[in-house]
């Protein structure tokens, strides 16, 4: 050893190599849901009310539930309880302020949802009664005779001799209701 200087000694190693325990951190219980609002369908001009979807366990409490919805850039309605929308496609934040009983503090859950709001659109029947003419309306060429349970196609040997008491948009939909084709 020169002036000043200590030598420096290892000690030795353990022979055995100790284990350890990992365990995972339980997640903590769902408390709160906030569930996805369904498209909905409107008639023309009508509005659809929307209102927040949420589940709980028996140990909270909601104390407030909320809808902020926006168009675009617009909003249509901020912290509302529920919201009528007329057609048209959307951006939804729910907002849901819960306590856990036994525990005064407030929490708060957020989410997002993207929404659309269709038209109802019209059908027409497929069937119609006559109008107590020869003649069918528009739309509906098939004649049927309903105490024979016939119907008749445009250019058929009996079309022009029938008078229909049903009329018929199509002949698929003259035998749903239980018709059957002329054989001339």
């Amino acid at each position: 050893m020169l002036g000043g200087s200590v030598a420096a000694t290892a000690s030795p190693l353990p022979t055995t190599v100790g284990s350890v325990a990992v365990s995972a951190a339980k997640k903590a219980p769902v408390l709160v849901t906030i569930r996805k609002i369904p498209t909905k369908t409107v008639k023309a001009g009508a509005k659809a009310t929307i209102k927040p979807l949420v589940t709980k366990k028996k140990s909270t409490k909601v104390t407030s539930q909320v809808l902020t919805v926006k168009q675009g850039k617009k909003t249509i309605a901020k912290n509302k309880k529920s919201v009528g929308l007329k057609a048209g496609k959307y951006r939804v934040t729910t907002t849901v302020k819960y306590t856990v009983l036994g525990n005064e503090s407030t929490k708060t859950l957020v989410k997002s949802q993207d929404l659309v709001v269709k038209t109802k659109t019209k059908t027409k029947p497929s069937w119609v009664y006559s109008n107590a003419s020869w003649k069918c309306p528009s739309g509906y060429p098939i004649k049927g005779n309903a105490s024979s349970k016939i119907y008749h196609v445009p250019g058929g040997a009996f079309y022009g001799r029938t008078n229909p008491e049903e009329c018929f948009a199509s002949a698929s939909a003259a035998r749903a209701k239980g018709y059957r084709a002329s054989k001339r």
